[in-house]
Protein backbone atom coordinates (compact mmCIF):
# COMPACT_ATOMS: atom_id res chain seq x y z
CA UNK A 1 0.00 0.00 0.00
CA UNK A 2 2.37 2.27 1.06
CA UNK A 3 4.64 1.82 -2.15
CA UNK A 4 1.37 2.33 -4.52
CA UNK A 5 1.17 5.66 -2.43
CA UNK A 6 4.47 6.78 -2.97
CA UNK A 7 4.09 6.10 -7.03
CA UNK A 8 1.02 7.95 -7.01
CA UNK A 9 2.81 10.90 -5.40
CA UNK A 10 5.83 10.65 -7.77
CA UNK A 11 3.59 10.10 -10.79
CA UNK A 12 1.05 13.00 -9.73
CA UNK A 13 4.33 15.42 -9.51
CA UNK A 14 5.67 14.19 -12.56
CA UNK A 15 2.25 15.39 -14.05
CA UNK A 16 2.05 18.79 -12.32
CA UNK A 17 5.61 19.47 -14.18
CA UNK A 18 4.35 19.02 -17.50
CA UNK A 19 6.27 16.18 -18.28
CA UNK A 20 5.24 13.32 -21.10
CA UNK A 21 4.86 9.75 -20.01
CA UNK A 22 8.05 8.79 -21.61
CA UNK A 23 9.50 10.98 -19.57
CA UNK A 24 7.64 9.90 -16.43
CA UNK A 25 8.26 6.14 -17.11
CA UNK A 26 11.91 6.69 -16.91
CA UNK A 27 11.74 8.35 -13.91
CA UNK A 28 9.85 5.98 -12.38
CA UNK A 29 11.89 3.12 -13.20
CA UNK A 30 15.16 5.01 -11.90
CA UNK A 31 13.27 5.68 -8.76
CA UNK A 32 12.08 2.41 -7.99
CA UNK A 33 15.85 1.02 -8.52
CA UNK A 34 17.21 3.45 -6.79
CA UNK A 35 14.71 2.26 -3.85
CA UNK A 36 15.03 -1.36 -4.64
CA UNK A 37 18.88 -0.81 -3.70
CA UNK A 38 18.60 1.37 -0.69
CA UNK A 39 15.86 -1.16 0.72
CA UNK A 40 18.28 -2.32 3.68
CA UNK A 41 15.72 -4.30 5.41
CA UNK A 42 16.02 -7.07 2.36
CA UNK A 43 19.04 -9.06 2.30
CA UNK A 44 21.35 -8.34 -0.97
CA UNK A 45 20.87 -11.97 -2.31
CA UNK A 46 17.09 -10.94 -3.06
CA UNK A 47 17.55 -7.10 -4.15
CA UNK A 48 20.55 -8.20 -6.60
CA UNK A 49 17.59 -10.14 -8.83
CA UNK A 50 15.13 -7.71 -8.71
CA UNK A 51 17.26 -5.09 -8.96
CA UNK A 52 19.33 -6.27 -12.16
CA UNK A 53 16.05 -7.11 -14.23
CA UNK A 54 14.86 -3.13 -13.51
CA UNK A 55 18.68 -2.23 -14.59
CA UNK A 56 18.36 -4.46 -18.12
CA UNK A 57 15.22 -3.03 -19.08
CA UNK A 58 16.42 0.15 -18.80
CA UNK A 59 19.72 -0.62 -20.46
CA UNK A 60 19.03 -2.90 -23.13
CA UNK A 61 16.40 -0.55 -25.04
CA UNK A 62 19.14 1.91 -25.12
CA UNK A 63 22.64 -0.34 -26.33
CA UNK A 64 20.63 -2.20 -29.21
CA UNK A 65 19.43 0.77 -31.17
CA UNK A 66 22.65 2.62 -30.51
CA UNK A 67 24.73 -0.62 -31.81
CA UNK A 68 22.60 -0.84 -35.09
CA UNK A 69 23.14 3.30 -35.45
CA UNK A 70 27.17 2.83 -35.66
CA UNK A 71 26.67 -0.52 -37.32
CA UNK A 72 24.85 1.30 -40.34
CA UNK A 73 26.81 4.55 -40.02
CA UNK A 74 29.77 2.43 -40.56
CA UNK A 75 28.17 0.57 -43.42
CA UNK A 76 27.73 3.69 -45.23
CA UNK A 77 31.09 4.20 -45.24
CA UNK A 78 32.53 0.86 -46.05
CA UNK A 79 29.84 0.97 -49.45
CA UNK A 80 31.39 3.71 -50.59
CA UNK A 81 34.41 2.67 -50.66
CA UNK A 82 33.13 -0.51 -52.04
CA UNK A 83 31.41 1.14 -54.91
CA UNK A 84 34.79 2.91 -55.80
CA UNK A 85 36.90 -0.29 -55.83
CA UNK A 86 34.64 -1.15 -58.89
CA UNK A 87 36.10 1.89 -60.42
CA UNK A 88 39.83 0.46 -60.21
CA UNK A 89 42.26 -0.38 -57.79
CA UNK A 90 43.54 3.62 -57.85
CA UNK A 91 40.15 4.76 -56.64
CA UNK A 92 39.65 1.64 -53.88
CA UNK A 93 43.46 2.84 -52.25
CA UNK A 94 42.17 6.38 -52.78
CA UNK A 95 38.64 6.02 -51.41
CA UNK A 96 40.47 3.92 -48.62
CA UNK A 97 43.12 6.09 -47.90
CA UNK A 98 40.20 9.50 -47.58
CA UNK A 99 38.52 7.18 -45.38
CA UNK A 100 40.87 5.72 -42.98
CA UNK A 101 43.02 8.52 -42.89
CA UNK A 102 41.68 12.48 -43.11
CA UNK A 103 37.95 11.45 -43.06
CA UNK A 104 38.43 9.49 -39.21
CA UNK A 105 40.47 11.92 -38.19
CA UNK A 106 37.75 14.52 -38.60
CA UNK A 107 35.39 12.15 -37.04
CA UNK A 108 37.07 11.55 -34.08
CA UNK A 109 37.68 14.38 -33.51
CA UNK A 110 33.67 15.45 -33.93
CA UNK A 111 32.15 12.68 -31.85
CA UNK A 112 34.68 13.38 -29.21
CA UNK A 113 33.95 16.89 -28.97
CA UNK A 114 30.33 16.21 -29.61
CA UNK A 115 30.37 13.69 -26.50
CA UNK A 116 30.60 16.65 -23.91
CA UNK A 117 26.94 16.90 -24.50
CA UNK A 118 26.50 13.41 -22.92
CA UNK A 119 27.64 14.70 -19.28
CA UNK A 120 25.33 17.30 -19.93
CA UNK A 121 22.37 16.39 -21.40
CA UNK A 122 22.09 13.32 -19.35
CA UNK A 123 22.23 14.83 -16.17
CA UNK A 124 19.93 17.68 -17.16
CA UNK A 125 17.65 15.43 -18.04
CA UNK A 126 18.11 13.19 -15.07
CA UNK A 127 17.35 16.33 -12.69
CA UNK A 128 14.39 16.89 -14.71
CA UNK A 129 15.57 20.12 -15.89
CA UNK A 130 14.57 19.48 -19.67
CA UNK A 131 14.73 22.93 -20.81
CA UNK A 132 18.64 22.66 -20.96
CA UNK A 133 18.87 20.55 -23.12
CA UNK A 134 17.60 21.77 -26.35
CA UNK A 135 20.35 24.92 -25.02
CA UNK A 136 23.60 22.63 -24.77
CA UNK A 137 22.70 21.20 -28.00
CA UNK A 138 22.47 24.48 -29.63
CA UNK A 139 25.59 25.20 -27.88
CA UNK A 140 27.51 22.06 -29.11
CA UNK A 141 26.81 22.63 -32.85
CA UNK A 142 28.05 26.18 -32.49
CA UNK A 143 31.27 25.18 -31.35
CA UNK A 144 31.56 21.79 -33.54
CA UNK A 145 30.51 23.92 -36.39
CA UNK A 146 33.68 26.62 -35.32
CA UNK A 147 35.68 23.66 -34.84
CA UNK A 148 34.85 22.87 -38.69
CA UNK A 149 36.15 25.93 -40.21
CA UNK A 150 40.11 24.91 -39.52
CA UNK A 151 39.00 20.93 -40.76
CA UNK A 152 37.82 22.53 -43.94
CA UNK A 153 41.08 24.23 -44.67
CA UNK A 154 42.49 20.23 -43.44
CA UNK A 155 40.65 18.85 -46.11
CA UNK A 156 41.31 21.70 -48.86
CA UNK A 157 45.38 21.46 -48.70
CA UNK A 158 45.10 17.57 -47.77
CA UNK A 159 47.09 16.29 -51.24
CA UNK A 160 50.15 19.01 -49.95
CA UNK A 161 49.92 17.34 -46.81
CA UNK A 162 49.66 13.52 -47.91
CA UNK A 163 52.63 14.01 -50.50
CA UNK A 164 54.33 15.69 -47.15
CA UNK A 165 54.34 12.22 -45.53
CA UNK A 166 55.55 10.54 -48.42
CA UNK A 167 52.21 9.09 -50.83
CA UNK A 168 52.54 9.05 -54.19
CA UNK A 169 51.66 11.45 -56.44
CA UNK A 170 48.83 9.55 -58.48
CA UNK A 171 47.09 8.42 -55.07
CA UNK A 172 47.62 11.89 -52.95
CA UNK A 173 45.97 13.35 -56.04
CA UNK A 174 43.26 10.83 -56.47
CA UNK A 175 42.66 10.78 -52.52
CA UNK A 176 42.37 14.28 -52.54
CA UNK A 177 39.32 14.33 -55.04
CA UNK A 178 37.54 11.95 -52.91
CA UNK A 179 38.31 14.36 -49.59
CA UNK A 180 36.82 17.60 -52.02
CA UNK A 181 33.72 15.63 -51.53
CA UNK A 182 33.54 15.16 -47.69
CA UNK A 183 33.48 18.93 -47.00
CA UNK A 184 29.99 19.17 -46.55
CA UNK A 185 30.52 16.31 -44.27
CA UNK A 186 32.18 18.53 -41.98
CA UNK A 187 29.37 20.20 -41.02
CA UNK A 188 27.03 17.41 -41.12
CA UNK A 189 29.08 15.77 -37.77
CA UNK A 190 28.84 18.68 -36.92
CA UNK A 191 25.36 18.93 -36.49
CA UNK A 192 24.22 15.18 -35.81
CA UNK A 193 26.56 14.47 -32.70
CA UNK A 194 25.43 17.16 -30.75
CA UNK A 195 20.93 15.84 -32.25
CA UNK A 196 22.25 12.32 -31.35
CA UNK A 197 23.59 12.57 -27.85
CA UNK A 198 20.47 14.71 -27.36
CA UNK A 199 18.17 11.73 -28.57
CA UNK A 200 20.26 9.54 -26.57
CA UNK A 201 20.25 11.16 -23.22
CA UNK A 202 16.06 10.92 -23.42
CA UNK A 203 16.24 7.33 -24.01
CA UNK A 204 15.55 7.68 -27.76
CA UNK A 205 17.25 6.08 -29.49
CA UNK A 206 14.97 3.49 -32.27
CA UNK A 207 14.00 7.07 -34.08
CA UNK A 208 17.95 7.05 -35.28
CA UNK A 209 17.99 3.72 -36.10
CA UNK A 210 15.15 3.77 -38.60
CA UNK A 211 16.35 7.32 -40.07
CA UNK A 212 19.69 5.42 -40.41
CA UNK A 213 18.54 2.34 -42.20
CA UNK A 214 16.31 4.01 -44.24
CA UNK A 215 19.21 6.53 -45.50
CA UNK A 216 21.67 3.31 -45.85
CA UNK A 217 19.23 2.11 -48.87
CA UNK A 218 19.52 5.32 -50.29
CA UNK A 219 22.75 6.08 -50.20
CA UNK A 220 23.45 2.62 -52.06
CA UNK A 221 20.82 3.92 -54.52
CA UNK A 222 22.41 7.36 -55.04
CA UNK A 223 25.53 5.90 -55.22
CA UNK A 224 25.15 3.81 -57.78
CA UNK A 225 23.10 6.12 -60.03
CA UNK A 226 25.64 9.00 -59.58
CA UNK A 227 28.95 6.49 -60.01
CA UNK A 228 27.85 4.26 -62.23
CA UNK A 229 25.03 5.52 -64.36
CA UNK A 230 25.90 9.41 -64.12
CA UNK A 231 29.89 8.95 -64.27
CA UNK A 232 30.87 11.49 -61.15
CA UNK A 233 33.02 8.69 -60.05
CA UNK A 234 35.48 9.29 -56.79
CA UNK A 235 33.71 12.78 -56.62
CA UNK A 236 29.99 11.77 -56.74
CA UNK A 237 30.88 8.74 -54.41
CA UNK A 238 32.46 11.08 -51.90
CA UNK A 239 29.86 13.80 -52.72
CA UNK A 240 27.21 10.88 -52.18
CA UNK A 241 28.28 10.22 -48.53
CA UNK A 242 28.23 13.86 -47.59
CA UNK A 243 24.38 14.24 -48.69
CA UNK A 244 23.19 11.08 -47.05
CA UNK A 245 24.43 12.69 -43.68
CA UNK A 246 23.18 15.34 -44.43
CA UNK A 247 19.42 13.08 -44.86
CA UNK A 248 20.03 11.96 -41.27
CA UNK A 249 20.67 15.02 -39.84
CA UNK A 250 17.58 16.91 -41.55
CA UNK A 251 15.44 14.07 -40.65
CA UNK A 252 16.48 13.72 -36.80
CA UNK A 253 15.75 17.67 -36.57
CA UNK A 254 12.60 17.19 -38.13
CA UNK A 255 11.83 14.45 -35.52
CA UNK A 256 12.64 16.34 -32.51
CA UNK A 257 10.97 19.63 -33.75
CA UNK A 258 7.44 17.53 -34.80
CA UNK A 259 7.65 14.39 -31.78
CA UNK A 260 5.81 14.60 -28.50
CA UNK A 261 8.73 13.41 -26.82
CA UNK A 262 11.20 16.38 -27.44
CA UNK A 263 8.39 19.05 -26.80
CA UNK A 264 10.02 19.26 -23.27
CA UNK A 265 13.64 19.60 -24.17
CA UNK A 266 13.40 21.18 -27.21
CA UNK A 267 11.54 24.65 -26.78
CA UNK A 268 13.16 26.56 -29.82
CA UNK A 269 16.24 28.48 -30.97
CA UNK A 270 17.75 30.55 -28.00
CA UNK A 271 20.32 33.13 -27.78
CA UNK A 272 20.98 31.36 -24.37
CA UNK A 273 23.59 28.72 -26.69
CA UNK A 274 26.17 31.63 -26.75
CA UNK A 275 26.38 31.66 -23.42
CA UNK A 276 29.17 29.54 -21.67
CA UNK A 277 31.08 28.78 -24.75
CA UNK A 278 34.12 28.76 -23.04
CA UNK A 279 32.99 26.60 -20.58
CA UNK A 280 31.67 24.23 -22.92
CA UNK A 281 35.14 23.95 -25.40
CA UNK A 282 36.86 23.64 -22.36
CA UNK A 283 34.75 20.00 -21.80
CA UNK A 284 34.30 19.15 -25.31
CA UNK A 285 38.22 19.64 -25.89
CA UNK A 286 39.09 17.12 -23.29
CA UNK A 287 36.39 14.93 -24.84
CA UNK A 288 38.21 14.99 -28.06
CA UNK A 289 41.21 13.75 -26.97
CA UNK A 290 40.28 11.18 -24.69
CA UNK A 291 38.13 9.77 -27.90
CA UNK A 292 40.79 10.53 -30.56
CA UNK A 293 44.01 8.97 -28.60
CA UNK A 294 41.43 5.84 -28.40
CA UNK A 295 40.05 5.89 -32.06
CA UNK A 296 44.21 6.72 -33.39
CA UNK A 297 45.61 4.06 -31.30
CA UNK A 298 44.80 1.09 -32.90
CA UNK A 299 45.67 3.09 -36.46
CA UNK A 300 49.16 3.85 -35.29
CA UNK A 301 49.81 -0.54 -35.17
CA UNK A 302 48.94 -0.33 -39.04
CA UNK A 303 51.73 2.40 -39.49
CA UNK A 304 54.61 0.80 -37.40
CA UNK A 305 53.43 -2.63 -38.74
CA UNK A 306 54.07 -0.95 -41.88
CA UNK A 307 57.53 -0.15 -40.81
CA UNK A 308 58.92 -3.81 -41.10
CA UNK A 309 61.07 -5.44 -43.18
CA UNK A 310 58.58 -6.98 -45.70
CA UNK A 311 55.22 -5.76 -44.25
CA UNK A 312 53.17 -6.62 -46.78
CA UNK A 313 51.97 -10.51 -45.49
CA UNK A 314 51.77 -8.70 -41.75
CA UNK A 315 49.85 -5.54 -43.08
CA UNK A 316 47.25 -8.38 -45.31
CA UNK A 317 46.83 -9.95 -41.85
CA UNK A 318 46.56 -6.87 -39.60
CA UNK A 319 44.06 -4.93 -42.40
CA UNK A 320 41.64 -8.21 -41.21
CA UNK A 321 42.19 -8.09 -37.95
CA UNK A 322 41.52 -4.46 -37.66
CA UNK A 323 38.22 -5.08 -40.17
CA UNK A 324 36.85 -8.18 -37.72
CA UNK A 325 37.95 -5.71 -34.55
CA UNK A 326 35.69 -2.59 -36.24
CA UNK A 327 32.88 -4.50 -36.29
CA UNK A 328 32.82 -6.30 -33.22
CA UNK A 329 33.55 -3.02 -31.89
CA UNK A 330 30.11 -1.80 -32.58
CA UNK A 331 29.20 -3.71 -29.28
CA UNK A 332 31.53 -1.78 -27.47
CA UNK A 333 30.24 1.65 -28.63
CA UNK A 334 26.81 1.11 -28.51
CA UNK A 335 27.16 -0.15 -24.98
CA UNK A 336 29.87 2.68 -24.35
CA UNK A 337 26.80 5.08 -25.50
CA UNK A 338 24.37 3.41 -23.08
CA UNK A 339 26.38 3.48 -19.94
CA UNK A 340 26.88 7.33 -20.67
CA UNK A 341 23.26 7.70 -20.08
CA UNK A 342 22.24 5.65 -17.53
CA UNK A 343 25.26 6.92 -15.34
CA UNK A 344 25.07 10.80 -16.46
CA UNK A 345 21.07 9.76 -16.01
CA UNK A 346 21.26 8.52 -12.57
CA UNK A 347 23.24 11.10 -11.43
CA UNK A 348 21.48 14.11 -12.49
CA UNK A 349 18.45 12.33 -10.43
CA UNK A 350 20.64 11.92 -7.56
CA UNK A 351 20.25 8.20 -7.58
CA UNK A 352 23.86 7.53 -6.78
CA UNK A 353 23.71 3.50 -6.04
CA UNK A 354 21.48 3.28 -9.24
CA UNK A 355 24.52 5.16 -11.16
CA UNK A 356 26.81 2.88 -9.44
CA UNK A 357 25.15 -0.61 -9.93
CA UNK A 358 24.66 0.56 -13.45
CA UNK A 359 28.31 0.63 -13.72
CA UNK A 360 28.39 -3.12 -12.75
CA UNK A 361 25.86 -4.50 -14.91
CA UNK A 362 26.83 -2.79 -18.08
CA UNK A 363 30.31 -3.79 -17.58
CA UNK A 364 29.31 -7.28 -16.63
CA UNK A 365 26.94 -7.58 -19.95
CA UNK A 366 29.38 -6.11 -22.09
CA UNK A 367 32.14 -8.79 -20.76
CA UNK A 368 30.30 -11.40 -21.21
CA UNK A 369 29.48 -10.59 -25.18
CA UNK A 370 32.95 -9.99 -25.84
CA UNK A 371 33.98 -12.73 -24.23
CA UNK A 372 31.18 -14.97 -26.25
CA UNK A 373 32.80 -13.27 -29.68
CA UNK A 374 36.66 -13.48 -28.78
CA UNK A 375 35.98 -17.63 -28.47
CA UNK A 376 33.93 -17.67 -31.85
CA UNK A 377 36.97 -15.73 -33.67
CA UNK A 378 39.37 -18.33 -32.16
CA UNK A 379 37.06 -21.18 -32.69
CA UNK A 380 36.88 -20.08 -36.58
CA UNK A 381 40.56 -18.55 -36.80
CA UNK A 382 41.22 -21.08 -39.67
CA UNK A 383 38.39 -19.94 -42.17
CA UNK A 384 37.70 -16.51 -40.59
CA UNK A 385 40.07 -14.78 -42.61
CA UNK A 386 38.48 -15.84 -46.11
CA UNK A 387 35.51 -13.80 -45.98
CA UNK A 388 37.88 -10.80 -46.68
CA UNK A 389 40.45 -12.88 -49.23
CA UNK A 390 41.10 -15.95 -50.82
CA UNK A 391 44.72 -16.30 -50.11
CA UNK A 392 45.97 -19.05 -48.21
CA UNK A 393 49.10 -17.12 -46.99
CA UNK A 394 47.05 -14.24 -45.59
CA UNK A 395 44.79 -16.93 -43.79
CA UNK A 396 47.55 -18.48 -42.27
CA UNK A 397 48.85 -15.04 -40.88
CA UNK A 398 45.40 -14.17 -39.79
CA UNK A 399 45.30 -17.11 -37.80
CA UNK A 400 48.75 -17.04 -36.15
CA UNK A 401 47.22 -13.59 -34.50
CA UNK A 402 43.69 -14.67 -33.77
CA UNK A 403 44.66 -15.19 -30.04
CA UNK A 404 45.82 -11.78 -30.16
CA UNK A 405 42.63 -10.58 -31.60
CA UNK A 406 40.72 -12.35 -29.18
CA UNK A 407 42.58 -10.63 -26.30
CA UNK A 408 41.76 -7.65 -27.89
CA UNK A 409 37.89 -7.88 -28.22
CA UNK A 410 37.72 -8.80 -24.44
CA UNK A 411 39.52 -5.68 -23.78
CA UNK A 412 36.56 -3.96 -25.94
CA UNK A 413 34.22 -5.20 -24.43
CA UNK A 414 35.27 -3.46 -20.73
CA UNK A 415 37.37 -0.68 -22.37
CA UNK A 416 34.57 1.35 -24.41
CA UNK A 417 32.56 0.76 -21.12
CA UNK A 418 34.43 2.85 -18.56
CA UNK A 419 34.98 5.40 -21.38
CA UNK A 420 31.47 6.05 -21.21
CA UNK A 421 30.99 5.90 -17.67
CA UNK A 422 33.94 8.37 -17.72
CA UNK A 423 32.10 10.96 -20.07
CA UNK A 424 28.66 10.27 -18.11
CA UNK A 425 30.59 11.36 -15.14
CA UNK A 426 32.68 14.26 -16.92
CA UNK A 427 36.05 12.59 -15.89
CA UNK A 428 37.03 13.38 -19.49
CA UNK A 429 40.15 15.38 -18.93
CA UNK A 430 41.56 12.83 -16.47
CA UNK A 431 41.15 9.65 -18.49
CA UNK A 432 42.51 11.81 -21.39
CA UNK A 433 46.01 12.16 -19.07
CA UNK A 434 45.16 8.65 -18.61
CA UNK A 435 45.57 7.83 -22.12
CA UNK A 436 48.23 9.81 -23.23
CA UNK A 437 50.45 7.89 -20.34
CA UNK A 438 48.90 4.29 -21.28
CA UNK A 439 48.61 4.35 -24.62
CA UNK A 440 51.42 6.66 -25.91
CA UNK A 441 53.99 6.66 -22.82
CA UNK A 442 54.14 2.59 -22.36
CA UNK A 443 51.68 1.02 -25.10
CA UNK A 444 53.53 2.10 -28.58
CA UNK A 445 56.94 2.45 -26.92
CA UNK A 446 56.90 -1.09 -25.77
CA UNK A 447 55.58 -2.20 -28.70
CA UNK A 448 58.14 -0.61 -30.79
CA UNK A 449 60.96 -2.53 -28.48
CA UNK A 450 59.29 -5.84 -28.63
CA UNK A 451 59.04 -5.58 -31.94
CA UNK A 452 61.91 -4.53 -33.79
CA UNK A 453 64.77 -4.67 -30.79
CA UNK A 454 63.59 -8.63 -30.05
CA UNK A 455 62.53 -9.28 -34.03
CA UNK A 456 59.10 -10.46 -32.31
CA UNK A 457 57.81 -8.24 -35.05
CA UNK A 458 54.02 -7.89 -35.82
CA UNK A 459 53.37 -10.10 -32.93
CA UNK A 460 55.12 -8.05 -30.61
CA UNK A 461 54.32 -4.57 -31.96
CA UNK A 462 50.70 -5.93 -30.78
CA UNK A 463 51.38 -7.28 -27.51
CA UNK A 464 53.07 -4.01 -26.51
CA UNK A 465 49.78 -2.33 -27.80
CA UNK A 466 47.84 -4.84 -26.07
CA UNK A 467 49.63 -4.28 -22.91
CA UNK A 468 48.83 -0.64 -22.81
CA UNK A 469 45.40 -0.88 -23.36
CA UNK A 470 45.42 -3.36 -20.49
CA UNK A 471 46.58 -0.65 -18.01
CA UNK A 472 44.47 1.43 -19.30
CA UNK A 473 41.22 -0.57 -18.43
CA UNK A 474 42.80 -1.57 -14.86
CA UNK A 475 43.30 2.12 -13.92
CA UNK A 476 40.00 3.03 -15.04
CA UNK A 477 38.33 0.49 -12.91
CA UNK A 478 40.45 1.24 -9.77
CA UNK A 479 38.75 4.67 -10.40
CA UNK A 480 35.89 3.59 -11.61
CA UNK A 481 34.78 0.81 -8.15
CA UNK A 482 36.46 3.38 -5.79
CA UNK A 483 34.21 6.23 -7.26
CA UNK A 484 32.48 8.30 -3.92
CA UNK A 485 28.88 7.95 -6.11
CA UNK A 486 26.94 9.96 -3.92
CA UNK A 487 30.51 12.93 -4.34
CA UNK A 488 29.17 12.34 -8.07
CA UNK A 489 25.76 12.96 -7.31
CA UNK A 490 26.47 16.51 -5.67
CA UNK A 491 29.54 17.50 -8.42
CA UNK A 492 26.54 17.07 -11.33
CA UNK A 493 24.75 19.39 -9.00
CA UNK A 494 26.99 21.89 -8.69
CA UNK A 495 27.21 21.42 -12.82
CA UNK A 496 23.54 22.03 -13.04
CA UNK A 497 23.55 24.88 -10.53
CA UNK A 498 25.87 26.78 -12.49
CA UNK A 499 24.46 26.60 -15.26
CA UNK A 500 20.79 27.65 -13.61
CA UNK A 501 22.72 30.59 -11.52
CA UNK A 502 24.33 32.29 -14.94
CA UNK A 503 20.78 32.36 -16.49
CA UNK A 504 19.30 33.79 -13.79
CA UNK A 505 22.06 36.37 -13.24
CA UNK A 506 21.51 37.25 -16.54
CA UNK A 507 17.18 37.53 -16.77
CA UNK A 508 17.79 39.91 -13.41
CA UNK A 509 20.50 41.96 -15.41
Amino acid sequence: MAESQNNNQLNEHLLNRGSHPAEAAHTVESRRLEEVLSNAELPLWKRLPSATWMELKLLFPLAGPAILVYFINNLMSNATRAFAGHLGNLELAAANLGNSGVQLFAYGLMLGMGSAVETLCGQAYGANKYEMLGIYMQRATIVLTLTGIPLTLVYIFCKQILLFIGEPPSLASAAAVFVYGLIPQIYAYAINFPIQKFLQAQSIVSPSTYISAVTLVLHMLLSWVVIYKLGFGLIGASLVLSLSWWIIVVAQFVYIVRAPECRHTWTGFSVEAFNGLWEFLKLSAASAVMLCLETWYFQVLVIITGLLENPQLALDAISVCMAITGLMLQGGIGFNAAASVRVSNELGAGNGRAAAFSVVVVNIVSFVIAVVEAVVVLALRNVVSYAFTEGETVANAVSDLCPFLAITLVLNGVQPVLSGVAVGCGWQAVVAYINVGCYYGVGIPLGCLLGFKFDFGVKGIWSGMIGGTLMQTLILLWITFRTDWDQEVNTAKKRLNKWEQKKKTKNQS
